[in-house]
């Protein structure tokens, strides 16, 4: 999913590009101190755009906890958004059949999560009393709508056609969630690499509907198996089901801590955005992602 770039002139205006050498010379105009003066808006600004990301909180009440939930809840849409990125890069590579090149993008959306995984911990003060001073005022709004999550979820293959329902009538959303459910996985990229590799897999495995999620199949648990069973430096295809482990388990990390932050601050009380609340989020949890590396494991 490609985002377009709104801030794109702006940037190119003020951010040029430098040599090392043109580095060096400023540096020592300078006399290694910092440029302080600039003819047009400051490079870094121009970069990370701080100023619009310091713009986009605007709490809905006056209690001064509910920025935490926000920014929060903003920096977690961030790492939402960096994994997709990574996974995305990954598959490309992975049918190219290129699986060295996957590891790194793979290495670095692991990293991500636990990013995100540690953002969870600006949000530990937070006691019912604490939420329920500004929870009323966000109405129906719930995480659980978060569109760039259900990308996450449909990169990792946990599939649900119904939960692009509630962005219907955000046509361009709509379209982006429609476009990634009907395109394969990583999972279903991984199986497919197998199958390539010469593993012997099933034709409706490589063949199905990619919109209904994956259900756990013996012949890709096997090849798992056979896989892992060559213990040498060589073998990628070993390095790759290590480097989706990862990306697994901190993804099932970020889902065990949204279960605990959920307990912390509201109990079994019900969603804002309709649903059970935490019952909902357990049964969620029994999903799991990339299945056969897990159940290949009990053979090993």
């Amino acid at each position: 999913m490609e985002q377009t770039d709104l801030w794109a002139p702006t940037v190119t205006a003020a951010v040029r590009p430098v040599t090392q050498q043109q580095r060096a010379a400023r540096a020592e105009r300078n006399g290694g101190k910092p440029t302080l003066e600039f003819a047009e808006r400051v490079p870094y600004d121009a970069y990370v755009r701080a100023s619009v990301l310091h713009g986009l909180q605007q709490p809905l009440s006056d209690d001064p906890g509910e920025m935490s939930f926000l920014m929060v809840s903003q920096i977690m849409e961030l790492y939402f958004g960096l994994t997709c990125h990574e996974l995305r890069h990954a598959q490309r590579e992975l049918r190219a059949n290129r699986i060295w090149e996957a590891l790194p993008p793979l290495r670095r959306a692991a990293l991500h999560l636990e990013g995100l995984n540690a953002a969870w911990r600006g949000l530990r003060w937070m006691t019912p009393a604490d939420f329920n001073r500004f929870r009323n005022q966000l109405g129906e709004g719930s995480g659980f709508q978060s569109a760039m999550y259900r990308h996450l979820e449909f990169l990792l293959g946990l599939r649900d056609p119904a939960l692009i329902r509630p962005f219907r009538r955000q046509t361009e959303v709509y379209a982006e969630l429609t476009a990634t459910l009907a395109a394969p996985s990583l999972w279903d990229d991984v199986v497919a690499l197998l199958a390539r590799r010469g593993f012997d897999l099933p034709a409706e495995l490589l063949d199905r509907d990619v919109a209904v999620e994956h259900e756990p199949q013996p012949a890709v648990e096997a090849a798992w198996v056979r896989i892992y069973a060559d213990g040498g430096p060589d073998n990628h295809l070993r390095q790759l089901g290590e480097a989706l482990t990862e990306v697994a388990e901190q993804f099932g990390d970020w889902r065990w801590n949204h279960i605990k932050a959920v307990q912390r601050t509201m109990g079994a009380k019900v969603g804002s955005g309709g649903s059970a609340g935490l019952a909902w989020l357990q049964r969620s949890m029994a999903r799991v992602v990339f299945p056969e590396l897990w159940s290949a494991r009990t053979a090993m």
